[in-house]
């Protein structure tokens, strides 16, 4: 897909992975509108990248279908989805004050995977009332999972569970749409810096970067964002989930 002047959403665009992605999609061509809960960093990014900034709570199907609106009006029907807003709170299913709330439960699933499919269901809907492209493609959605899908460690389980399910619905929403021409892809990160591990010791930083088998370090978020960019160009990408991790395998611990 050319990126000229083709309207795009990113959701936790204001920084992070999601701030270089929204970069990048604008160096490319693309109207961006940048989605997040943090409105002064949405607006700071929005102004540097000539976008929108757009407080929402991706969880929230009101606040998302405003968004949405908000987003339709001032660059037009988005072709153009990346999920990258997102939460890690950790917890032990059963630690020293007994089993963990399900209140933390529920709100790391709720950010993670209703609030990535919250917003896929609205972009599919709008992407599919466009005009075909070439290859009769209509839209590209990514959602952002994580390698502790797979290799999710003592503590995570919310976490890993959120993000798995990220996994889990990019191939039958990619079935689904396909009929629509929209593709749907998943990139799921190892260790990145974002603005967590980037709070960090230098030295704990370092050790994470080096657990890495290659490159030794830590992953760039402009690293994601090219990821992102390609998969947008490529359309024989689809329904598929992506490692981004340098051959990493987190231990259980």
């Amino acid at each position: 897909m050319n990126l000229t002047d083709v309207a795009a959403i990113v959701t936790g665009g204001a920084s992070g992975l999601g701030g270089a992605t929204a970069r990048a999609l604008a160096s490319a061509g693309a109207k961006v509108a940048v989605i997040d809960l943090n409105v002064a960093a949405a607006q700071e990014m929005a102004v540097n990248i000539g976008g929108v900034a757009i407080t929402c709570d991706v969880a929230d199907a009101e606040a998302a279908e405003q968004a949405f609106a908000a987003a339709r009006a001032a660059h037009g029907p988005a072709r153009v989805l990346v999920n990258c807003a997102g939460i890690g709170n950790a917890g032990r299913i059963v630690g020293r004050d007994g089993p963990l709330g399900l209140s933390a439960f529920d709100k790391v699933v709720r950010v993670n995977l209703i609030g990535s499919f919250n917003m896929l269901r609205l972009a599919a809907a709008e992407m599919s009332a466009l005009e075909p492209m070439e290859d009769g493609e209509r839209g590209v959605i990514i959602n952002t999972a994580s390698v502790a899908a797979f290799d999710g460690q003592i503590g995570q389980a919310a976490y890993a569970a959120s993000k798995a399910g990220v996994v889990g619905m990019t191939l039958p929403a990619a079935r689904e749409l396909a009929r629509y021409g929209i593709r749907v892809m998943t990139i799921a990160p190892g260790l990145f810096m974002t603005p967590m591990l980037r709070s960090l010791p230098e030295d704990i930083q370092r050790s994470l970067g080096e657990s890495v088998p290659f490159p030794p370090r830590l992953g760039t978020p402009e690293e994601y964002a090219s990821l992102a960019l390609h998969i947008v160009g490529n359309r024989m990408l689809n329904g598929e989930t992506i490692r981004l991790d340098g051959a990493l395998r987190m231990a259980p611990r």
